[in-house]
């Protein structure tokens, strides 16, 4: 899908998710010949989670922290525990 189909089903701007890309929240897409990003549902996962996040005001670092030991499910998770305990 492309970026205004991702924006809209995950209830965001474009731009929005073009920040998250570039705070490295969001990986890069693939591009297309053209060179427009395209998304799959991996990245909508994504970005709800990052918006579920925001929506409890965790700060974008917090967010980041998360997705960190999100995608590494092998490490300790004592951190993330009180993290999300404090939200």
């Amino acid at each position: 899908m492309k970026i205004g189909e991702l924006a809209k089903r995950s209830g965001c701007q474009a731009e929005t998710v073009r920040y998250y890309e570039r705070l490295g929240l969001l990986p890069q897409p693939e591009r297309t010949a053209g060179n427009y990003r395209v998304y799959n549902g991996e990245h909508l996962e994504r970005l709800r989670f990052i918006r579920n996040c925001r929506a409890i005001d965790m700060t974008l670092d917090d967010v980041h922290r998360l997705l960190y030991f999100r995608d590494r499910p092998d490490l300790a998770c004592l951190e993330i525990n009180e993290l999300l305990d404090t939200h």
